[in-house]
């Protein structure tokens, strides 16, 4: 079988025990990987209403038919479970170098489940896979662990998803950190992976993925190395915080809590400013010429931040950065220092921290619940400290360690009015009373508000409408701010198709074409695959996210906005509108129907799951 190895390791943790199963060639091309082996296993072999932080939880690295191929944008891998901050699907997606190492060392996903009874990591090598002993590196930091174990194993080239201290001790949103650069940030699996016991996954392989048309890959691969300066250079120039002072010109740039969308330090802390200031290197994932990540380094009388950790993405600038008030771009190197070491992720700190300090700001919390600490916006020792006691659990981050949405029934007298969550999960860095499209997407999104499986409502908005919108039926020109039937149409075909994306292993940065990736999945598999097969496959994959959330307990209900974006900015501009929620409520229920799932209750029917061939999910 061209594509994949063929593999998929499955580990009990509590017996010790492995064991590897060879699916067949349908169920690959069914799946394809990622989110869609996650699902799934997820429905298939775990019991319903499982404590997230049990021995019955699931953990699942999934590679995608793309990961570890040499062709850019193949980086990428998904790992989920059943999230501990939403008590529904978890996945987070990651880029780097360990999803292409784990199907070089053999297997293209790995099933985990049980507890150990003390600490261990997982060691795969050529097809091999054991158990060992982790006593030893159990409340080491991510840095400490990877180099304790390549110098155990004498492989200076393997490489590790793990987690720090912040997993093993179970913040609900502690992540998994792949060679200590790349997050897999969201829904808390960290804390799944700790509560296993589990330290890291290591790998080291030297096998070749097989490919059906070896040459086709290389033309393809080809094709991009000699393009991408004309089509990305930007993203190599200044990475993913390039537009950080131009979304903060246009009121987009969630600010101090989502309270406005213009920041007035954003000039000190883009992608220009990093790029003039602390910036020494740029880094990559597999295979991928890009190279869009950001390496910085900081040593003076305020802050020592270390580059073996790479440095800050957008998201981690908006969310401990003008989502804080904070303007110092030292500081904001530091918290994310900070959380790649502890294994915590960026965005869902930064937002809680952010909401602890506008609560702070509403005499909600005292300086005696915070331990002396002025936890004002704009503070950025304070917010750089914050950091370090979620992750350590200490004083008040014992309670933000279990996300706003549970500080804020704690904390009560309406904080749950600065609690920016969706299902639990605070929103990543996109202002979606800008983008209503967007804002449906954060709604109905099976892991709480995501941007990588949603829609830019601005591809929409062009005079001509041009092939991105004529592709998906939409033919006129749809403002960003409006939420009609040809927009939710418009978001419906955009997420299947990302998440198709998290299904194959492909990196949204790079730019290859709806018909380039269809050519690349035929060379690598050799399967007569259409755009249309593929869209689907992406459907399916939301699909059986949508009945692992039916199943544990999740409802329309949980399909909904916080109130502050049916609000306007309290500053600053805001160019349109906020989200009025009758109006998504009937663009909800419009998905609905367009997904084939009930419209008052987005239960899937019966018809949808044989259409889609998963009845056996329901």
């Amino acid at each position: 079988m061209n594509g994949y190895t063929g593999k998929i390791l499955k580990v009990d943790l509590t017996t010790g025990t492995l064991e590897v199963e060879q699916p067949s060639e349908a169920f690959y091309r069914r799946y394809l990987g990622g989110n869609g082996f996650i699902g799934y296993y997820l429905l298939k072999e775990m019991p319903a209403n499982v404590d997230p932080l049990g021995p019955d939880n699931l953990l699942i690295f999934a590679a995608g038919a793309m990961t570890g191929v040499p062709i850019a944008g193949s980086g990428r891998s998904a790992v989920g479970g059943k999230s501990p901050l939403t008590g529904g699907y978890g996945e987070s997606d990651v880029g780097g170098f360990f999803g292409a190492e784990m199907r070089h060392a053999g297997f293209d996903a790995i099933v985990i489940r049980g507890k150990a009874p003390s600490p261990v990591y997982l060691w795969l090598h050529d097809g091999e896979a054991e158990i060992r002993s982790a006593e030893h590196l159990w409340g080491k930091s991510t840095a400490e662990t990877q180099a304790a174990v390549r110098a155990e194993l004498g492989a200076k080239n393997a490489r590790m998803a793990l987690i720090g201290p912040g997993g093993e001790k179970l913040v609900r949103y502690a992540c998994i950190i792949n060679d200590l650069k790349h997050a897999a940030g969201r829904t808390g699996m960290g804390a799944v992976m700790g509560s296993k016991n589990l330290k890291c996954v290591v790998a080291l392989g030297r096998t070749a993925i097989p490919l059906a048309n070896e040459e086709g890959v290389k033309t393809l691969a080809k094709s991009m190395v000699d393009t991408w300066k004309e089509k990305a250079w930007m993203m190599h120039e200044l990475g993913t915080a390039g537009g950080l002072v131009g979304l903060s010109k246009v009121g987009a740039l969630p600010t101090r809590n989502f309270q406005d969308g213009q920041f007035e330090g954003a000039e000190k802390i883009g992608g220009e400013a990093m790029r003039d200031t602390i910036l020494i290197d740029r880094g990559g994932c597999y295979a991928c010429p890009i190279r869009c990540k950001r390496v910085v380094e900081v040593h003076d009388a305020d802050y020592d931040v270390d580059p073996v950790y790479g440095g800050p993405e957008y998201e981690t600038i908006g969310a401990v950065g003008s989502v804080c008030g904070v303007d110092d771009l030292r500081a904001i190197a530091k918290a994310h220092e900070l959380c790649n070491a502890y294994g915590i992720d960026t965005i869902t700190t930064g937002m809680v921290i952010g909401f602890a300090m506008e609560c702070f700001e509403n005499e909600l919390l005292t300086v005696e619940d915070t331990d002396g600490l002025e936890l004002r916006f704009g503070n950025a020792k304070a917010m750089v400290e914050m950091v370090r006691r979620i992750a350590e659990r200490e004083g008040l981050g014992d309670l933000l360690a279990e996300g706003s949405t549970v500080a804020a029934q704690k904390i009560g007298h309406g904080a749950e009015a600065y609690a920016i969550n969706v299902k639990g999960q605070p929103f990543p860095m996109h202002e979606c009373r800008t983008r209503h499209g967007q804002a449906l997407g954060y709604a109905v999104s099976p892991t709480g508000a995501d941007h990588m499986h949603n829609m830019w409502d601005e591809g929409f908005a062009r005079d001509p409408a041009g092939e991105q919108a004529y592709g998906v039926g939409v033919y006129e020109p749809i403002p960003p701010t409006v939420l009609n039937p040809a927009k939710v149409r418009a978001y419906t075909y955009t997420a299947n198709w990302t998440w198709l994306g998290n299904s194959l292993g492909w990196c949204a940065f790079v730019p290859w074409s709806d018909d380039e990736v269809v050519e690349i999945v035929r060379a690598i598999t050799g399967w007569k695959v259409s755009k249309w097969e593929l869209l689907r496959i992406g459907e399916r994959g939301v699909t059986l996210a949508r009945l692992f959330n039916l199943r544990e307990g999740l409802t329309r209900a949980d399909d909904t906005l916080p109130a502050r974006m049916a609000q306007y900015h309290v500053s600053g501009t805001l160019n349109e509108k906020p989200v009025t929620p009758e109006v998504l409520d009937e663009a909800i229920s419009l998905f609905y129907g367009m997904m084939g799932w009930d419209p008052q209750t987005g239960v899937p029917t019966d018809a949808k799951l044989h259409d889609l061939d998963i009845a056996w999910a329901r």
